[in-house]
C-alpha cells in the first residue's frame, strides 16, 4: 500500500516511491529503500516535508539486529576479527568508494553538481560497520595502488576519522556528517593541474601555491552543494588550517578550528604520511606517530592532546597491517590483543628467506616465542596489496 509519510517518521528500511511535499524541486532518481539515517536527513537539508512509501516493501523488520545501513558491504562483517568474508566486503567497500568519488571528480571536471545520495550512502556504510566493529574495515586502509593515490587518499581519511571519532565516542549524527566531509575534502585537487597534481619531486615555490589553491576549490565546490552541512563543509574546507595560524586556505588560528577540525588534520596528514607515492614511499606507522607529535609539541600545528587519542585509536599494529616476524615471515594482522597490543592474533602468509608466498598459518603471538620485529609495507617485498587479500581469500 501506497502511504504518505512526514520526513519525521521516515525510517531505515521504508521504500520511498516519490516525495510528495518539499520546499524545493528536489527528485528522486528512482525509488529505493532509506539506507541510513543520513540519506533522512539529506532529504531534510533538501527541504523535503512529506514522501510517498510503499510499505509492503518495508525491510526495517528484518534488520534489528544488524547495523542501521542496509548494504552487502556492511552487514556481512564479522566480529572481532579479519575474516575471508570482512575481506571480501572490504574489497567490494574500495571499488565502490572509488567508484563513487570517480564519478564525483568527472561530475566537478565537467562543470556538473556532486550527485551526493552515493557518497552518503558509502560514507554512512563505513561509519556503521566501524562503530559494529572498528576491526572489520579498518584493514580498508592497508590496500593500496600509488597511481590511485587521490581516490584512495579520499578513502582512507574518511576511514580513519571514523575510527577516531569512534574511539572518542562522538555520536553517530555527527560523525556522518564529518566522514562526508572527509570523502570530499580534496575535491578541489580536479582543478589543479596533473603535471603538478602528479609531479615526481619537490614543488617550486609557485607549483606548491596552485597546489595551495585546491583547498580553495574545495571550499567553494562544497559550499555550491545542496545538502552539505555546515560540519561538512569545515571538515573539508579547514583540513590544512593549523593551530598557530599558518595553513591555508584561511589562516585561522585555534580559536576557530573546532575539534573535529583539528581531528580531520590529523588523519589527514597520518594517511599523506604512510601512504607510497610517485616520488616516495610511505612511513611506517611508528615514524608516522613521531612526525605527528612533533608537528603538535614543535610547531604547533596540530592539537597534542587529540594526536596521542589518535595514535591509541589506531595503535601500533592496526587490524589489516602487515608485519615482519623474528622467523622472517611476514603476516596479516587479524585481531587485536587488547591486554598485550604487541603480540596480536596473525596469520602468516610470507616466507622472506625464499621470497615467496607460503601456505597461510594462523598464529598467537601472545602464546608464541616468535614476535614482531617492525610493521611493514606490502611494496617491501615488491608485493601488491590487494594481491595479497587476494591470495588470503583463496587460501581460506
Amino acid at each position: 500500500m501506497i502511504v504518505e509519510t512526514k520526513l519525521s517518521s521516515l525510517k531505515v528500511g521504508h521504500y520511498v516511491v516519490e516525495i510528495k511535499q518539499q520546499n524545493d524541486d528536489f527528485k528522486l532518481k528512482s525509488p529505493s529503500h532509506i539506507k541510513s539515517t543520513a540519506v533522512i536527513d539529506n532529504l531534510a537539508d533538501k527541504g523535503v516535508k512529506t514522501v510517498l512509501i510503499d510499505d509492503e516493501k518495508t525491510i526495517a523488520a528484518e534488520v534489528k539486529n544488524t547495523p542501521e545501513v542496509i548494504n552487502n558491504a556492511s552487514t556481512s562483517l564479522s566480529k572481532n576479527e579479519l575474516t575471508p568474508e570482512n575481506l571480501k566486503s572490504v574489497k567490494e567497500v574500495i571499488t565502490k568508494s572509488k567508484l563513487v568519488l570517480n564519478k564525483t571528480f568527472s561530475d566537478v571536471r565537467n562543470g556538473c553538481d556532486i550527485d551526493l545520495e552515493p557518497i552518503i550512502d558509502i560514507t554512512s556504510s563505513s561509519v556503521d560497520s566501524i562503530f559494529n566493529n572498528v576491526d572489520s574495515i579498518s584493514c580498508l586502509v592497508s590496500i593500496r595502488n600509488k597511481s590511485e593515490y587521490l581516490l584512495e587518499h579520499s578513502t582512507s581519511v574518511s576511514v580513519y576519522l571514523s575510527i577516531f571519532a569512534s574511539y572518542l565516542k562522538i555520536d553517530k549524527a555527527t560523525v556522518y556528517q564529518m566522514t562526508l566531509g572527509a570523502f570530499l575534502h580534496d575535491v578541489g585537487k580536479v582543478v589543479v593541474p596533473d603535471n603538478i597534481l602528479d609531479k615526481p619531486g619537490k614543488l617550486t615555490d609557485e607549483e606548491f601555491f596552485i597546489m595551495k589553491t585546491h583547498a580553495n576549490h574545495s571550499a567553494d565546490i562544497l559550499k555550491k552543494t545542496k545538502g552539505v552541512s555546515q560540519l561538512s563543509y569545515e571538515v573539508a574546507a579547514y583540513h590544512h588550517e593549523k593551530l598557530d595560524g599558518n595553513g591555508y586556505p584561511f589562516k585561522l588560528k585555534a580559536d576557530k578550528i573546532s575539534k573535529y577540525c583539528r581531528m580531520m588534520s590529523i588523519c589527514d596528514i597520518f594517511d599523506a604520511l604512510t601512504s607510497d607515492r610517485c616520488y616516495k614511499k610511505g612511513s611506517c606507522h611508528y615514524k608516522a606517530f613521531i612526525i605527528l607529535r612533533n608537528l603538535a609539541n614543535n610547531h604547533n600545528h596540530l592539537d597534542i592532546e587529540l594526536v596521542e587519542e589518535f595514535i591509541k585509536a589506531i595503535g601500533a599494529y592496526p587490524v589489516g597491517s602487515l608485519v615482519q616476524l623474528s622467523s622472517n615471515r611476514v603476516a596479516i594482522v587479524e585481531r587485536r590483543n587488547k591486554s598485550d597490543s604487541l603480540r596480536p592474533g596473525v596469520r602468516l602468509f610470507f616466507n622472506c628467506e625464499e621470497n615467496e608466498y607460503q601456505d597461510t598459518e594462523e598464529l598467537d603471538l601472545s602464546s608464541s616465542d616468535d614476535y614482531i620485529v617492525k610493521g611493514v609495507k606490502a611494496s617491501d617485498f615488491d608485493l601488491d596489496m590487494d594481491d595479497v587479500i587476494e591470495f588470503l581469500i583463496k587460501q581460506a
